[in-house]
């Protein structure tokens, strides 16, 4: 579930989480909140670009509304949702080698755990995890597509995930600013119809101008300010009591 936070790299919508999470027996797993599940489909495909004053464009759905756009109005793929179960959680086979693009943008935008969406800030700051040989320490930003971990699942996502083998690369950030999204930027042709103009391999910040014909798959954060801890480090840090999971999500997040 968990990757490399840079170099950052998101290919084509629906976006891969991680290879390494799918070698997880699923009898045993966690399910993290984020993970798409089979009946979770890509919805219909209506998108247009519409002109707007003075002579821009704009893409968007032609039943838009207001769950599809993040708060800085960039546009997002449309995924069906399952049901969810009796304790508010996705339902489905979970299709661990993808994270859903709305779970994704949600937690992401309200900082929330990736695993149960409860709000992940602790009184140290912001847990964001890499494997132990992902990132350079002298490093001084990474740009993130991965939401962050609350306390009580960090030992959780650290065993479960092959990647981070049981020794991840913490990183405790006082603040992680919304950075940017990832995705595909469209066009259209001199018949009307739409075309794919590029797949940025890198993050596109917000305020580009590219944004306004955009269909974003994931949000992307920036660390600048943050301390890099082992796993035993940071649980000493934070103290027993944090370990403790909640029994349902936090009702907050749609």
């Amino acid at each position: 579930m968990l990757g490399p936070l840079l170099p950052y790299r998101p290919p084509a919508p629906p976006r891969q989480a991680n290879d390494a999470m799918a070698s997880t027996s699923p009898a045993t797993a966690l399910i993290p909140f984020i993970i798409q599940r089979e009946g979770e489909e890509a919805a219909p495909d209506n998108l247009i670009i519409a002109r707007t004053a003075p002579g821009g464009s704009r893409l968007h759905y032609r039943d838009e509304d207001l769950r599809d756009r993040d708060a800085r109005g960039v546009l997002y793929a449309r995924v069906g949702r399952n049901e969810p179960n009796e304790q508010g959680m996705p339902t489905g086979k979970p299709l661990w080698k993808f994270m859903h693009p709305h779970r994704q943008m949600m937690t992401m935008q309200a900082l929330r755990c990736q695993v149960c969406a409860h709000p992940a800030k602790t009184r140290a700051g912001f847990i964001f995890l890499a494997g132990p040989h992902d990132e350079d320490p002298n490093q001084a930003e990474i740009l993130t597509n991965q939401p962050p971990v609350c306390a009580r699942h960090v030992r959780i996502v650290a065993s479960l995930c092959p990647h981070m083998e049981k020794r991840p690369m913490v990183f405790l950030a006082r603040s992680a600013p919304l950075y940017g999204v990832s995705g595909v930027l469209y066009g259209r042709l001199t018949s009307g119809d739409l075309h794919v103009v590029a797949r940025p391999d890198h993050a596109v910040p917000y305020g580009h101008p590219d944004l306004a014909t955009f269909l974003a798959s994931q949000m992307i954060r920036r660390l600048s300010s943050f301390r890099i801890l082992d796993l035993d480090e940071l649980m000493r840090g934070l103290g027993p009591g944090a370990q403790t999971p909640p029994s349902r999500p936090d009702p907050a997040l749609p």
